[in-house]
């Protein structure tokens, strides 16, 4: 797993929150980076996707913070962003320069089955039922993603037939 000094077996019900809050923002901040990144190589249709995607990984990580408000508002935090990498976002190298809105969400896609196989491989782990629960809706969640995502990519039309390596340049003698 994509995780560091986390005993799922003993997960309490804040912590397994406070982790999914993380691995929201985590996600929001890759996808926003992306954005950036495809608004330098002037692809803004990428750009624009990864916006959304980080806008709603925001909003599902508001939910959970509302969630762990409820019953632990003032109760500090045992996880921290150090103890995760990659449970969500995208990987780092998945931008490209003029990247289309098709890849823009297969890599959102590829981010969503990620993020439902860590819930997946997590969950057999967990003993405390409420935690169990917990991470049995975020995985089924990822699967509702990932079939919004499909959906989204089933109504675009092909990507052109150039692709990036067509535009790279040839090296030149010096």
């Amino acid at each position: 797993m994509s995780t560091k000094g986390i005993d799922f077996r003993d997960l309490s019900l804040k912590d397994a929150l406070d982790l999914a809050i993380l691995i929201e923002e985590e996600a929001m901040d890759r996808y926003g980076e992306l954005a950036d990144q495809m608004d330098l190589h002037r692809t803004p249709d990428a750009a624009a996707f990864f916006r959304f995607m980080a806008k709603n990984e925001a909003k599902h990580g508001a939910t959970l913070v509302k969630r762990r408000n409820q019953s632990f508002e003032n109760q500090p935090s045992a996880v921290t962003r150090a103890m995760i990498f990659d449970v969500e976002a995208p990987e780092y190298d998945e931008a490209r320069a003029f990247m289309t809105p098709r890849e823009a969400m297969a890599s959102a896609l590829r981010s969503e089955v990620k993020a439902h196989d860590f819930f997946a491989r997590a969950v057999p782990l967990i003993r405390d039922a409420t935690v169990k629960a917990l991470f049995t809706e975020l995985r089924e969640e990822e699967t509702l993603h990932q079939r919004l995502i499909q959906e989204q990519l089933e109504k675009l039309p092909p990507d052109p037939s150039l692709g990036a390596a067509d535009f790279e340049d040839e090296p030149a003698p010096q």
